[in-house]
């Protein structure tokens, strides 16, 4: 798996996953359970991982939603 994105916005997250899901591409939230370190207060960010074979896909859908600005460099 890689990393697609890594933010603490969880909008941007529930966002990720919907359109992930809708598209049939697995995801997965790393460090979602991290919270409990920082206090449940969100300043430790989360990665939003996806299959390298499906990591082009999934770069796609993000640009045609329009958040291609929060993709993680390869």
């Amino acid at each position: 798996m890689i990393e697609l994105i890594r933010t603490n916005d969880a909008v941007i997250i529930s966002f990720v996953e919907s359109l992930m899901r809708d598209a049939g591409i697995g995801c997965f939230v790393a460090d979602q359970n991290m919270s409990v370190l920082d206090g449940s207060i969100g300043i430790l960010p989360r990665r939003i991982m996806v299959d390298a074979g499906q990591a082009d896909a999934a770069r796609r859908i993000l640009t045609d939603a329009g958040i291609a600005n929060e993709i993680r460099q390869k």
